[in-house]
């Protein structure tokens, strides 16, 4: 029997990918934490304190690790803790799949590089259409920590940096999950492209907040609250991946200010720190 436990990190977007294949990511300290168990036996088990979690996606990411010979003879046991909200543009997928394949490329011996990690996450991602672009802006910052800015489309990280640990996330998690048209992202490309550069340029808060704006008036959200944030002293605001989760950088003195702001609304406030550790896996 071998037992491996795999940890992966969540992530918040700076600049969302859909419009342009490209996009920037900042590592936040929620986490996904998978214990793989490998013994006699036959089948996939999976177990988690999340209902919501898509069996799906990681069923995919083992068949296209492991093969259908070894599997007929090997029983695998996966246990999932997590306190990524599933469903709001959290990354929660992308950890998943980075902490599948991580645990299994422990546990039978496969030596693979960063990369081959994090493009095979985002490939399935893809295949089992939990991603439109792979997410693979997602997944660089849930395994490396700190900023990520990257080309989806050719599955590169362009560039990485650390981010500022003494800054906050603030995020609202609205009661209603009602989305706008995505496809319509990708009338507004000049803003993504222009958000990308600034992103891609290091000036991460004035892409966060054009991000913001232009999703917002497209996702049914209220432009008005990104600019209200600003004024509370938020660094950034932004609409996070699809939504419709709402994130807010600020340091401390601001805090209560931006906290203030979310309470008048329906939903919940949660509070992230900056992370910048990366991913890991060890045997048990």
């Amino acid at each position: 029997m071998t037992k491996v436990v795999a940890m992966v990190y969540g992530a918040v977007s700076i600049v969302n990918a859909i419009a342009i294949g490209k996009g920037a990511t900042l590592g936040i300290d929620t986490f996904v934490e998978a214990t793989l168990t490998k013994k006699e036996g036959t089948g996939i088990h999976i177990t988690s304190e999340n209902k919501t979690i898509s069996s799906r996606l990681i069923n995919k990411v083992i068949d296209n690790m492991i093969s259908k010979k070894i599997l007929e003879n090997t029983r695998l046991e996966l246990d999932f803790r997590s306190n990524i909200p599933t469903g709001y543009g959290l990354k929660s997928s992308s950890a998943i799949s980075s902490a599948v394949v991580l645990s299994c490329a422990k546990a039978f011996g496969k030596h693979m590089s960063d990369e081959e990690i994090l493009q095979l996450g985002a490939k399935t991602s893809i295949q089992t259409k939990v991603s439109i672009t792979g997410a693979y802006d997602d997944a660089c910052a849930c395994y490396f920590g700190g900023f990520n800015v990257t080309d989806n489309l050719k599955m590169k990280l362009l560039s990485r940096e650390l981010g500022p640990k003494e800054l906050q996330a603030i995020i609202f998690l609205p009661r209603s999950r009602k989305r706008g048209n995505l496809k319509r992202l990708k009338e507004f490309k000049n803003a993504f492209e222009k958000s990308w550069e600034l992103a891609k340029n290091s000036d991460y808060w004035n892409a966060g907040i054009l991000n913001g704006i232009a999703t917002t008036s497209i996702l049914n959200s209220e432009p008005n609250l990104i600019m209200k944030l600003m004024e509370k002293g938020a660094l950034c605001a932004t609409i996070s991946g699809n939504g419709p989760s709402i994130m807010a950088i600020t340091d401390k003195k601001n805090k209560s200010r931006i906290q203030k702001e979310f309470s008048g609304l329906e939903g919940k406030i949660m509070i992230a720190n900056i992370n910048n550790k990366k991913a890991h896996v060890h045997e048990l």
